[in-house]
């Protein structure tokens, strides 16, 4: 049987109202929480299986599991690219925005006394790879910040003399957004390197990563992307590509893998080691068609007129996040937030969760397959719980 190596569908999408019936898990609960992970449609996940089959069947006798996976990378980083503004040679696909991170903390040639800088606000993904180098002897620097909102003094000061600065460009646990640019410039004219986590951002808003100016930044596809697992992307600036190596090195990093020496390849690809699934990467162009399809403007609005929905019926000393929402992620402050998510999954069929920080803090995420509806139902199921 012949299969495309592009999964291809007539399957329409134009609106918010077609993602959501293309979503089963909605003929079940309220999904609020694409934050964490976001339910992916059928034609993402048929996407996925097609992926599947045409590599371990199709392309079994021609032109084989190799070519086909390598054919389909080149296709798949063609369409990220298109994506976010960059240019080809300056992604790489990565396993998730926690892998690309770490794979940028082991392309640096670190020495005891090196200074990394942070918020005090990051996602453990941008926390646990400066704990490691700690252990070798550099300094870790944790900038505070006051409602999702950074502390742009202490920043300046902060990154000084530093090596490398790591921050997210939209805060996962206040839905807020930093300066991203601005921050970029800052930590440049002290000399130091930036490393972005925006997984929180392709799929709510239209991106063009090259704007902010970063080194690197780390994201994947399925959160607000609504892809599957597996599929992350790394963009890094064809500027300050040669200045990295690899933390990890395999045959799909280097020019040529027979060679006496190594090169590493010339692009972000560099940063990509072995053998891996290509479903995912498979279902990452499938999930760009689909948001391209709605149009990523109507996503925006959708999410931006839900967030305000929601903000608007939350008691401004329950809000954590502003109360002109930036963004579908919004957090409200709690008695009791285990409990609290518990009984709305069970008495209101609503999914949220619970975040580490701040106190008592329940996350919503909104998003363009959520409706009113679904809102609405959250701030009831609130409200008689009584918060």
């Amino acid at each position: 049987m012949f299969y495309m190596r592009r999964y291809r569908t007539s399957d329409t999408m134009t609106t918010p109202a077609d993602v959501r019936a293309s979503v089963p898990v909605f003929d079940e609960v309220r999904y609020l929480n694409t934050g964490a992970s976001g339910p992916s449609p059928r034609r993402i996940v048929e996407a996925a299986q097609h992926g599947i089959e045409a590599h371990e069947w199709g392309a079994a006798s021609d032109p084989g599991p190799y070519p086909h996976a390598f054919e389909l990378y080149e296709d798949v980083r063609a369409d990220v690219a298109g994506f976010l503004g960059a240019d080809v040679d300056e992604i790489a696909l990565t396993q998730s925005t926690t892998d690309g991170i770490t794979r940028i903390a082991g392309g640096i040639e670190w020495e005891p006394g090196d200074s990394i800088v942070r918020t005090d606000l990051e996602h453990p993904a941008g926390v646990l790879p400066w704990k490691r180098l700690e252990r070798q002897g550099c300094s870790v620097r944790v900038v505070p910040t006051t409602d999702g909102r950074i502390d742009r003094d202490a920043y300046r000061d902060a990154v000084a003399d530093a090596k490398l600065v790591c921050l997210s460009a939209l805060t996962w646990n206040y839905g807020t957004h930093l300066p991203v640019s601005e921050l970029v410039a800052e930590a440049h004219d002290a000399g130091a390197y930036v490393l972005v986590d925006a997984v929180q951002v392709p799929g709510q808003t239209p991106l063009d990563v090259t704007e902010w100016g970063a080194d690197a930044v780390a994201m994947a596809s399925h959160k607000w992307m609504l892809g599957v697992w597996g599929a992350g992307f790394l963009y890094v600036d064809s500027d300050v590509i040669g200045e990295f190596e690899s933390g990890g090195i395999g045959y799909r990093s280097v020019a040529d893998p027979a060679a006496d020496e190594y090169e590493l390849k010339p692009g972000a690809a560099r940063f990509e080691v072995g053998t891996t699934n290509s479903a995912p990467y498979a279902a990452l162009s499938a999930s760009i068609d689909l948001l391209e399809d709605v149009g990523l403007d109507t996503v925006d609005a959708h999410i931006h007129d839900l967030a305000e929905r929601f903000v608007d019926g939350v008691p401004p000393d329950r809000l954590y996040s502003p109360a002109a929402p930036e963004s579908g992620l919004v957090t409200v402050r709690v008695d009791d937030a285990e409990s609290t998510v518990e009984r709305l999954r069970e008495e209101y069929d609503v999914v949220v969760r619970s975040l580490p920080d701040p106190v008592g803090a329940v996350r919503a995420s909104l998003h363009v397959y959520n409706t009113p509806e679904d809102v609405d139902r959250l701030l009831t199921g609130l409200r008689e719980t009584r918060w």
